[in-house]
């Protein structure tokens, strides 16, 4: 038997103090709670109660067990408004994932987030890998990528990534501007080390396909890092737009080759189901929908301003 429907039942009849009446209110028949009952005590090898044509009167062990039911019954409806309203409203702890360099670039999302949503507690993980969700119990992965694998994961896009072509003016000046991609072969180009970017720089324009393998001069993982090495002097590097945003916007780099966009491919964020989807998941990814383009907007915006580009004439009169 359903032992959690024969207590409901049974504390039912115990409260209105009769079969028919507890039948009533339960939308059931009286045979139906009279078998539901006495099946209860059969399961319990235990009388809760006696019955006369006039009145119930309980046992000993009844009194003892109404007691444990009620607060069994309290928990268990308590447990299920909680989990009814985990759809409705945002609370609770949100396992974020996301790789180093994008997730960098949307903690002050994630600020603004928990202002609007305060019983949401976010937990992040950064890391130069893609986890999968379900094995390691994250609510929400961030990633990007040319083409997702085919998954069980729900897929919600939240705009496009590119690369740009980025240099310090020190090292423009020491070794000149590049007009054109073939001119790249002739310069130190720094090589970010990562299975999600291809190694080789491929460029495309009128004159057809231009592929650049950097070099070995400096290599690493993570591309916050390679920004500071190009910054330094050390050669011309490949950026994501995000990281090279600020560089360029404080003058620390320059962007080379503006008229070209690198490595395109769409960010993503996944999740595991869209049923019953908790509050907390659809506000954050309804959230990053709505304002990763504008922060990203803002980026390009700096991107896209020729007094960032390197300009041959200006460096070579400074």
């Amino acid at each position: 038997m359903d032992t959690l429907q024969g207590m409901r039942v049974w504390v039912r009849v115990i409260e209105t103090g009769s079969f028919t009446a507890a039948a009533q209110s339960l939308d059931l028949s009286t045979a139906q709670v009279s078998r539901l009952v006495s099946e209860l005590e059969q399961q319990l090898q235990a009388r809760l109660m006696h019955r006369t044509t006039r009145r119930l009167a309980l046992t000993e062990a009844g009194e003892r067990y109404l007691q444990r039911c009620r607060q069994i019954l309290t928990q268990v409806d308590e447990a299920s408004a909680e989990a009814r309203g985990a759809h409705l409203t945002p609370s609770g702890r949100l396992r974020l994932h996301s790789l180093t360099g994008l997730g960098l670039h949307i903690t002050p999302l994630i600020a603004r987030y928990c202002e609007r949503y305060p019983q949401v507690v976010i937990e992040l993980t950064l890391s130069q890998r893609n986890p999968d969700p379900l094995e390691e119990g994250q609510d929400v992965v961030i990633t990007f990528a040319r083409e997702l694998p085919d998954s069980q994961l729900v897929a919600q896009p939240l705009g496009q990534l590119y690369s740009v072509v980025c240099a310090s003016a020190d090292y423009l000046r020491r070794h000149g501007v590049p007009q054109r991609p073939d001119d790249l072969h002739r310069h130190r180009c720094l090589r970010l080390l990562d299975p999600i970017y291809a190694d080789t720089w491929v460029f495309r324009d009128a004159d057809g396909e231009h592929s650049i393998l950097p070099g070995q001069t400096f290599q690493v993982n993570v591309a916050e890092s390679l920004a500071k090495a190009a910054q330094a002097g050390m050669g011309i590097c490949l950026l994501p737009f995000f990281v090279a945003a600020q560089p360029l916007r404080e003058g620390r780099l320059l962007r080379v080759l503006p008229q070209h966009r690198l490595q395109e491919r769409g960010i993503y964020a996944l999740y595991p189901s869209r049923l019953f989807l908790d509050a907390k998941i659809k506000t954050w990814v309804d959230f990053l929908r709505a304002e990763l383009p504008l922060a990203f907007a803002e980026d390009e915006r700096v991107l896209e301003a020729p007094e960032h580009w390197a300009n041959p004439q200006l460096l070579h009169n400074e």
